[in-house]
């Protein structure tokens, strides 16, 4: 085969052609995805010659067709991906035809990889999804299906691919069509368009093939390069990121960022939304010096006329086409973590360049892939989908994604090994009643600490039930009230008599107990007063969120590290031997875990020394770290 070079003379965005097409291939594991892609470039003549050599060493070592070359191994990179014949990451391969260039990204199909699925979607103009011809629509199908719809893709081409192996049927791909419609028809596709293919032999991929006389459409090639693409990112309202201030002297201070939407020009108004801020654009620079004139997807610095306070984070944006701030929100939300989203958790957010903390504060539905009906539930799981409410602890700019899939997409990030574990879409922001304002007291926390001649604080004592936590909890208390110092003592089994007593022993219900538990020592602790706290709270993750509700210092976490062993044998209820004979569920130790704090202020031993004794250090430690005289 002659080897010609992946790029012609045809410029992306010019008349000569429909400019640039970025699309997504994705669907279940095994459907060929990888194949698909090596046979667009293969059969388009975009395989050099060194390469074509290299696929041939490689199918003789990793593929799976015998003696023939294995076109997938074109876009499966990794090693452990050619030793599995699986894709893991996304591929990206840019190449071009005559009639136009395209960027193909090539998605994992494996479900647990759906996080690597979900980003190559929210780069992409056109999703293209493929099933096995002998399996059909499965789950994975839907759930891509759905992501796409949600990551605001609106044109979507389903391939039916492997027809070889069903002898190429009509009937079959007329089924399978019929089935897909059906389900996708309830999304939010503009257009979906299926074709028959068999990406191994080539079937209607880049040519017709003889095998499938009753199919009349067009091939594959020739729908991605037929496909318009309605570029509005240039007409939406003008949304300038910040992603760097640049100061390299006093004379000079620049915003670096990406123009999300819009356009921009010296002498615009812009306001800093957020802050409302306004000011005016001196200059657009850029690597190549000063422009009139920067569009969306540009890399600029603008400079600003008047000094006005600007940080990364801050959104730029047109003051006749303001975006949303708010500090709460629903949104879609594709979950992704290992561990299940729980309402009422403190996550990380990031949208855009700004960071912020977050809290899912309601779970409304669950989305049913199978029909796409609003289920309820407590908690997402892994590559479930649902709709919630987000409350962040500060406000933050923003459009529906709908609007702008720039500004109005999200992550979520675990707070303590910082790995994503959601991709949000927000639909609008929850408009709350506008007369609810902090009210300033007369006589503060401070006043009130001063009148009681003691500093206020959190003493959290933590560990498995029958560790000892309540036990010493009380002599510490009794010890305090015998000083003449003021506390109050919050127990687990007493709050569930009343505060809690709505709340189960689910994951869920476990992080609503300890985060009403630590509003309700906020208040105590602006009261003036120590207090005492003896709770499982088995999640690292709700006892560091109670630590943020008050000032450094003021929360002082105790491990009652005690082996499970010894609080089996001092379990006089035998709650112990009811979880283990199944009698009661979600047992922390058992049935439900229990993340021991890894750098808590005290740790107490109740197996080496006598209870008197762990409260007595209590009490030293208080002294200590100037708590209590």
């Amino acid at each position: 085969m002659d080897a010609i070079a992946a790029r012609t003379e045809t410029v992306p965005g010019t008349d000569e052609g429909p400019g640039l097409l970025r699309f997504l291939v994705c669907g279940s594991v095994d459907d060929g995805k990888s194949t698909l892609i090596g046979r667009l470039l293969y059969d388009s003549k975009l395989v050099h010659e060194d390469q074509i050599n290299a696929l041939k060493g490689d199918s003789r070592r990793y593929g799976t067709n015998g003696e023939d070359v294995d076109l997938a191994l074109l876009m499966d990179g990794l090693e452990a991906e050619r030793e599995q014949n699986i894709t893991i990451d996304v591929g990206y391969r840019y190449f071009s035809t005559r009639k136009r260039s395209f960027i193909v990204a090539d998605a994992p199909g494996h479900e647990q990889f759906t996080r690597n699925m979900a980003t190559g979607a929210s780069n992409s103009d056109v999703a293209l999804i493929l099933v096995d011809a002998r399996k059909g629509v499965v789950l994975q199908t839907r759930r891509h299906a759905t992501i796409c719809s949600l990551l605001g893709i609106r044109r979507l081409i389903f391939a039916v691919n492997k027809m070889d192996l069903v002898e190429y049927s009509q009937n079959t791909f007329d089924r399978i069509s019929a089935d897909f419609h059906s389900f996708a028809s309830r999304l939010s596709f503009a257009s979906v368009v299926a074709i028959p293919i068999s990406a191994r032999a080539g079937d209607n991929v880049v040519a017709i093939g003889p095998h499938t006389p009753w199919y009349s459409g067009p091939t594959l090639l020739e729908h991605l390069e037929a496909i318009e693409i309605e570029s509005e990112l240039d007409e939406k309202p003008f949304r300038f990121p910040v992603q760097w201030v640049n100061r390299p002297g006093p004379d000079f201070r620049g915003y670096a960022g990406t123009i999300a939407s819009g356009r921009v020009r010296p002498g615009d108004q812009v306001i800093i939304a957020g802050s409302g801020a306004a000011s005016t654009v001196a200059k657009i620079i850029t690597a190549d010096g000063e422009r009139n004139e920067a569009n969306a997807g540009e890399a600029v610095t603008l400079t600003l006329q008047s000094d006005v306070d600007v940080a990364r984070g801050d959104l730029v944006v047109a003051p006749d086409r303001r975006p949303d701030v708010a500090d709460q929100f629903a949104a879609n939300i594709v979950w992704l973590g290992d561990e299940p989203l729980l309402p009422g958790r403190s996550y990380l957010m990031k949208i855009g360049p700004r960071w912020t903390q977050a809290t899912i504060s309601a779970l409304k539905y669950q989305l049913d892939l199978d029909h796409l009906e609003h289920l309820a539930a407590r908690s997402l799981s892994l590559n479930e989908i649902g709709f919630c409410n987000i409350s962040a602890v500060t406000p933050i700019p923003f459009d529906a994604y709908a609007e702008n899939r720039a500004t109005g997409a999200f992550i979520l990030v675990d707070r303590y090994n910082f790995q994503t574990i959601g991709a949000g879409m927000i639909a609008f922001a929850l408009r709350r009643a506008t007369n609810i304002h902090p009210e300033h007291l007369a006589i503060d926390k401070s006043a009130r600490a001063q009148a009681k001649h003691q500093k206020p604080c959190i003493l959290w004592f933590t560990g498995l039930s029958g560790s000892g936590k309540s036990t010493i909890a009380k002599l510490v208390e009794a010890r305090l009230h015998a000083a003449g110092l003021h506390t109050y003592m919050l127990d687990g089994d007493n709050v569930r008599h009343g505060l809690n007593r709505d709340l189960g022993f689910t994951e869920a219900d476990r992080v609503e107990n300890i985060r009403r538990i630590g509003e309700v020592a906020k208040l105590f602790v602006d009261a003036g007063l120590i207090t005492i706290c003896a709770f499982i709270s088995p999640f690292h993750a709700e006892r560091e969120a109670v630590r943020d509700l008050v000032e450094p210092g003021e929360f002082i976490e105790i491990f009652v590290d005690t082996p499970i062993e010894e609080c089996m044998r001092r379990d006089r209820k035998g709650l112990y031997a009811k979880a283990k004979a199944g009698l009661i569920k979600n047992f922390t130790g058992v049935d439900s875990h229990y993340e021991p704090p890894e750098q808590s202020e005290l740790v107490l031993h109740t197996v080496q020394e006598p209870v008197e004794r762990s409260a007595d250090r209590v009490i030293a430690y208080l002294r200590a770290a100037g708590r209590i005289a």
